[in-house]
């Protein structure tokens, strides 16, 4: 399941509890970074196992996801892809350390932080089934802190995206 990506790959994880902004933020990094015309890609992870076909309690919601994401990062790599900005609900260090092993390049980790009244204002406004369980998942995730020491820097979600990609994309040292 590893992709095996040349040396020079790097990643950033934008981790966080549902509706904290994770795909928003990744989105206008990848911006920034095509603005400045270097090869990257943007993967917003869930999307790499959105569907099912074991539906029992044993199955492993993560598997297929990671095995897509190390396709397709070895894809991008031969393309000549360099940087990639993924955007993932990473609750522990497992999961992080499957996420690490699938994408196959160091990836540095950015923590989005966001009071649970503010999610729910953004959820608010999509009505969909999808969004009433994220708005349920994110205040359970705060209740049990899912995610929180897995960073390497937090970032309050609180401003602007564009501030906030701003902010990420320095920090990485990609400007």
């Amino acid at each position: 399941m590893t992709s095996q990506s040349p040396p020079g790959a790097e990643g950033v994880l934008i981790i966080g509890v549902y509706g904290a902004g994770k795909s928003s933020v990744a989105t206008e990094i990848a911006h920034l970074i095509e603005a400045r015309q270097r090869p990257y890609a943007f993967l917003d992870v869930d999307f790499l196992g959105w569907g099912g076909a074991d539906f029992s309690d044993d199955a492993d919601e993560h598997e297929l996801t990671l095995i897509n994401l190390a396709a397709v990062v070895a894809n991008y790599r031969a393309a000549g892809v360099g940087l990639f900005v993924l955007a993932y609900f990473v609750a522990d260090e497992d999961v992080l350390r499957r996420v690490r092993e699938a994408a196959g390049m160091p990836l540095r980790v950015v923590r989005l932080t966001v009071p649970l009244p503010e999610i729910q204002q953004r959820l608010a406004t999509d009505v969909t089934t999808e969004r009433r369980y994220n708005l349920r998942e994110a205040a359970v995730q705060l209740t049990k802190s899912d995610g929180e020491g897995l960073e390497d820097l937090v970032v309050a979600n609180d401003r602007p995206v564009g501030v906030v990609a701003e902010e990420i994309v320095s920090w990485l040292g990609w400007v």
